[in-house]
């Protein structure tokens, strides 16, 4: 097992919750600290305050990948004396970073939406609100038909040509190529000054814009010509679309309040609130963790019965009980269950890296409301 720096854990990270997921303006990535250092523990978190900070203390931990950024407004000083100037402070003391993935990690798939639609056993899930989409490309490399087979298997390592539940997707036809070496080439076939024909294989593959330096170094590395021939088309189609929220069915009807005691039971929640009629037929939620006020017309537009969704405002509650949407509020609090998923997750990544780094769940309660 290797043992890795914060970058390392970080990059790791990023291929599954990428920073382009963010929604404008939000401040993900690092927040305190450095991750140009070794990382033995890190410490998952909703939240960030001293006590968590103290717990990463306790147990060895010295990065932490927090959902809520620590920092969400610019800082015009750092005061010591102030709660959050002393938590920056007691972190830099101690060398630990802090690392903070919000709207991308909602967005994400298998991130916090996935997880909360899973806890309510939602079925046949899709987005609520699409936010972000990246644009396909196709990849067209002339290849010796010698060397096709080893170009198409690092393409498809380096991420071309997935299209939906399908990997490896390619199309060849074979011709013949031509060229003539000049001087000061080196050519792989033929010699400088004369014209030459070889067998050539036309291989094409789809990629997702991110992925386009990356495959294109992948096949540059595999093709054994000095100069390959190739063209990178952009397609006037989107490949994958990302957002916020998921909609989904549940195995079987219920009533709003049966559902309502499912989602406290779910969350593990001691309250909650709802809007609409208690005995409303439920069979397609919607959920979106954190705020969901402006989401309600999305949710609505969706098809969804209700929608679960924290932090709702009392003239969104009227708004949505005007447009026939119940609403379950179970609190923001329930996007608690990242710290289990991001470890999960971030657990069998680093052991399929080979990377010997631990991942520590935290145990401290950041819920600021009580209950009577």
């Amino acid at each position: 097992m290797k043992k890795v720096n914060g970058h390392e854990v970080i990059a790791l990270f990023e291929k599954w919750s990428p920073k382009r997921f963010a929604m404008d303006g939000d401040p993900v990535g690092l927040h305190i600290g450095q991750l140009n250092r070794s990382v033995e523990s890190v410490l998952v978190t909703l939240d960030v305050n001293e006590e968590v900070i103290d717990e990463a203390i306790r147990k060895g931990a010295n990065l932490i990948i927090a959902h809520h950024p620590p920092i969400y407004r610019p800082l015009k000083g750092l005061l010591t004396e102030t709660p959050q100037g002393s938590m920056i402070e007691k972190c830099i003391k101690n060398d630990i970073a802090v690392y903070a993935a919000h709207t991308n990690l909602d967005v994400a798939p298998g991130g916090v939406n996935d997880m909360l639609a899973r806890e309510l056993g939602l079925v046949d899930t899709e987005i609520v609100e699409p936010t972000y989409s990246e644009l396909l490309y196709k990849l067209i490399i002339f290849s010796p038909v010698t060397h096709a087979e080893e170009i198409r298997q690092a393409l498809e390592k380096a991420g071309a040509g997935a299209i939906g539940d399908y990997t490896g997707c390619s199309f060849s036809s074979t011709g013949i190529g031509r060229f003539t070496p000049t001087t000061g080439a080196e050519p792989f076939i033929g010699e400088v000054g004369k014209g030459e024909e070889v067998n050539e294989e036309r291989i094409e593959v789809i990629l997702p814009g991110p992925l386009r330096s990356k495959v294109l170094k992948a096949m540059l590395a595999s093709h054994p010509y000095e100069e390959p021939a190739y063209d990178l088309i952009a397609l006037d189609q989107e490949a994958n679309q990302y957002g916020l929220g998921r909609v989904g069915k549940l195995e079987e009807k219920t009533t709003l309040a049966q559902f309502a005691e499912l989602v406290k039971i779910a969350f593990d929640v001691p309250a909650l609130r709802f809007v609409g009629d208690p005995n409303k037929e439920i069979l397609k939620v919607a959920v979106l963790g954190g705020d969901g006020n402006k989401y309600i017309g999305a949710a609505k537009r969706s098809g969804a019965d209700v929608l679960v969704t924290g932090d709702l405002y009392y003239h969104v509650a009227h708004d949505a009980q005007a447009m026939g949407l119940a609403v379950i509020d179970p609190g923001h609090n329930i996007e608690k269950v990242m710290i289990q998923g991001v470890a999960n997750h971030m657990k069998a990544a680093c052991i399929e890296a080979r990377y010997n780094v631990s991942f520590i769940e935290s145990e401290i309660i950041t819920e600021p409301f009580t209950f009577i």
